[in-house]
């Protein structure tokens, strides 16, 4: 699924927002400015500057130019109903790779990610930055895929806001037919507090996702860990036939 134009422009343009490129009061370039500097059409930048406005990063009045909001630090509220908003989760929030590297599952890590005890791994450690305050990493992930998947290692650094599961499908033609979601509160370890910026054994929402195929293989698993106040997973619970 690729992105549209005006999505990555948005993105991107919020980036440059949150990281201080264009501070809250500034004026924002003008709309010729922008359909300069990024050689896109009028209806493109309009767009764009359409979904930054949406957001609450701009402020467009007639008249007076668009100017930068101010922003607030909010915890990440996320609605998941379906697998694209996965996508928009992860193309809003840049992934920083830790460590790569090959494991053989034990019998807890079998039991937590869905394979047999001593089978081979391709394990990628990372965190997903919050843009607005990147102290404050929105998770600590510990990815698992087939040891198949070699290109991986490499494109989950040069694409940082792609899902793994979308780089697997796009390279490899494995979809994802359903995720498979289970949430435990837990501690968070020593090992990772400090990346994390809280104190070891601080309350954090483990989320576990295994991604199964139309034949109903996993084949990849996420252990997610998001400490306390970072991040709200919305959930709509319907009756069946609604």
């Amino acid at each position: 699924m690729k992105e549209p134009l005006y999505k990555r422009m948005a993105r991107e343009l919020a980036q440059d927002i949150t990281h201080g490129k264009y501070p809250p009061g500034a004026l924002f370039p003008t709309e010729m400015e922008l359909c300069e500097i990024w050689q896109v059409s009028r209806h493109t930048v309009r767009e764009a500057l359409r979904e930054l406005t949406e957001q609450g990063l701009l402020d467009r009045r007639k008249g007076a130019g668009t100017r930068v909001c101010e922003q607030k630090h909010e915890t990440l509220n996320h609605p998941l109903a379906s697998l694209e908003d996965l996508l928009v989760l992860a193309k809003n929030n840049l992934r920083v790779v830790k460590k790569i590297d090959e494991v053989v599952a034990d019998f807890e890590l079998s039991q937590l990610i869905g394979c047999e005890p001593g089978s081979r791994w391709l394990h990628i450690a990372s965190i997903r930055e919050d843009a607005q305050q990147k102290d404050a990493p929105i998770c600590w992930t510990d990815s698992y895929a087939s040891t198949d998947y070699a290109k991986i290692r490499k494109l989950v650094r040069s694409d940082p806001y792609s899902l793994i599961s979308d780089l697997i499908e796009k390279h490899y033609g494995i979809k994802s037919h359903e995720v498979h979601q289970s949430i435990t509160a837990v501690g968070v370890p020593v090992k990772i507090a400090k990346i994390l910026g809280v104190e070891p054994g601080s309350p954090a929402m483990r989320i576990v996702r295994r991604y199964v195929d139309g034949q109903g293989k996993t084949f990849e698993t996420t252990v997610s860990l998001h400490p306390a106040g970072r991040y709200t997973c919305t959930i709509v619970l319907k009756h069946n036939g609604l």
